[in-house]
């Protein structure tokens, strides 16, 4: 599952020339659907976009509250498209979930979003719809998210499982002690799932 998630003053969805949702200032998420995409995959990637600092606290301080924190408003939009792979200069995408499945699966997400947020602040698009999304972005602040692919680590300490945490923590060897977190992350990303298992099995 990816996102693109933009900091917002004011987005909105238009289907066949009729606005369906706006909203002001807040967040407008972009969601594609892979074919490999879970329940567990989806419940992170809520926890994600309601709980990632893109704002300001009332003092300026940059980078330090969530849509959450300051009751803004979420636009949410599906876009398959985030799945594309190029096969020379042609967009390909295989990886997307099939349309009746995703329609389902995204369903499911914009019914997880208000179990742990305001309903009344969340607004969506239409699924499958040939939409004009106008977004005016704020900074521009733009990330991109992504759940933990299966069999991988996450670059995240506050994500590692228990053996992740382990293993990290059991790993002094690295030279240069300025280039260790960097050697943690790469050594992370890398890592084989054998290795995983072996300590969940202690």
């Amino acid at each position: 599952m990816k996102a693109v998630l933009q900091r917002v003053t004011r987005a909105s969805v238009t289907v066949g020339g009729e606005q369906i949702s706006a909203i002001g200032r807040g967040i407008c998420v972009l969601l594609s659907i892979s074919l490999e995409d879970t329940q567990k995959k989806l419940e992170h990637m809520v926890r994600k976009i309601l709980n990632l600092r893109v704002f300001d606290d009332d003092s300026g301080k940059h980078w330090s509250k969530s849509v959450m924190d300051k009751q803004y408003e979420i636009l949410c939009v599906s876009q398959f498209t985030l799945q594309c792979v190029l096969k020379g200069n042609k967009p390909d995408f295989y990886l997307a979930m099939p349309t009746e499945q995703a329609e389902g699966f995204y369903n499911s997400f914009l019914e997880q979003l208000p179990k742990t947020y305001r309903p009344g602040l969340i607004k969506d698009g239409t699924f499958g719809a040939y939409m004009q999304v106008y977004i005016q972005n704020d900074g521009p602040v733009t990330t991109e998210l992504e759940s933990p692919a299966p069999g991988t680590a996450t670059s995240d300490p506050k994500q590692l499982s228990k053996p992740e945490k382990q293993i990290l923590t059991e790993s002094t060897s690295f030279p240069s002690h300025h280039h260790q977190s960097r050697c943690w992350y790469l050594w992370l990303k890398d890592l084989k799932m054998d290795q995983i298992t072996s300590q969940d099995s202690l």
